[in-house]
């Protein structure tokens, strides 16, 4: 089955958690490649088997080859043992999941290869290089570019939102997890690919550590019950990988960060990945 088709099929049977970001008004049929609303809003597949739900191009600093290294790393096991926690806290029912921030989508491959469930994923993302390379991926889910403050999904849709480390709109959470739905939020530690920070700033430099205790606290103001899993390990760094390392993130634009040697580049074998894993119901 070729991609639009695939993902014109997912739309189909879920006809129901999408609607209209123009009017709010369900979508109501699928006519060809083409997504009506009860309003008339219209809105088409393009080739790559996705739908654009916003009004401009949805271009941000993330570009493809970015997103590919993203994918390299993600494939050889950097955020694995995310997962792995993710999934160990899922019920084992059929879930709806909502994967925010998506990128070019590995992670949210990653759990459906482990839950092996009649599971239905939406992944979305502002950035079309992301979402298109997402689209590549051999899962059974549905893709999109959309605003995340103003998701194009209908009230109660899902049962799990997830985000790894992305931007939050709580109250569009809220409005499209189902009752007794669950939020599940990662966030960076102190130590966050520690090594890679220290290596491309220098000890005064406020990229040289990292705090999180903002997100925290703004998530525990919607979530006072939310639950924190610390989840630490050591990645250990293939040489072929440490490019692709520093690539793929947005650590490496500062504007005073330093160019690493060939020396620091053999010497960078091991990253930390220190994270907390914020499990929250539904908040009302």
């Amino acid at each position: 089955m070729k991609k639009i088709e695939r993902a014109e099929k997912l739309v189909q049977n879920h006809l129901n958690t999408f609607r209209c970001p123009i009017c709010h008004q369900d979508y109501i049929k699928l006519t060809g490649n083409t997504l009506v609303c009860a309003e008339g809003h219209t809105i088409d597949f393009n080739r790559h088997g996705y739908l654009h739900f916003l009004n401009t191009q949805g271009t941000t600093e993330y570009d493809r080859l970015m997103f590919l290294s993203r994918r390299r790393l993600l494939e050889a096991g950097l955020f694995k043992p995310i997962i792995e926690e993710v999934n160990s806290l899922l019920p084992t029912s059929p879930q709806s999941i909502l994967d925010v921030g998506t990128g070019e989508g590995t992670p949210l491959a990653q759990l459906a290869a482990l839950r092996h469930h009649q599971d239905f994923y939406v992944g979305f993302d502002i950035s079309k290089p992301g979402i298109t390379l997402a689209t590549q991926l051999d899962i059974d889910a549905f893709f999109c570019v959309a605003d995340l403050r103003q998701l194009p999904f209908a009230d109660q849709s899902f049962d799990t939102v997830l985000e790894l480390f992305s931007p939050s709109d709580y109250r569009e959470f809220n409005r499209v997890l189902k009752e007794n739905g669950r939020l599940m939020k990662v966030i960076p530690n102190g130590d966050y690919l520690l090594e890679l920070r220290h290596l491309l700033y220098g000890d005064q430099d406020q990229h040289y550590h990292y705090d999180n205790s903002k997100v925290l606290k703004l998530f525990k103001q919607h979530y006072p019950d939310a639950e924190q899993i610390p989840i630490r390990y050591q990645f250990n760094l293939p040489h072929e990988l440490v490019t692709d390392m520093i690539k793929m993130t947005p650590m490496s634009w500062g504007r005073d960060v330093h160019q690493p040697t060939g020396d620091d580049l053999e010497n960078l074998t091991s990253i930390t990945v220190d994270v907390s894993l914020l499990v929250a119901k539904k908040s009302n």
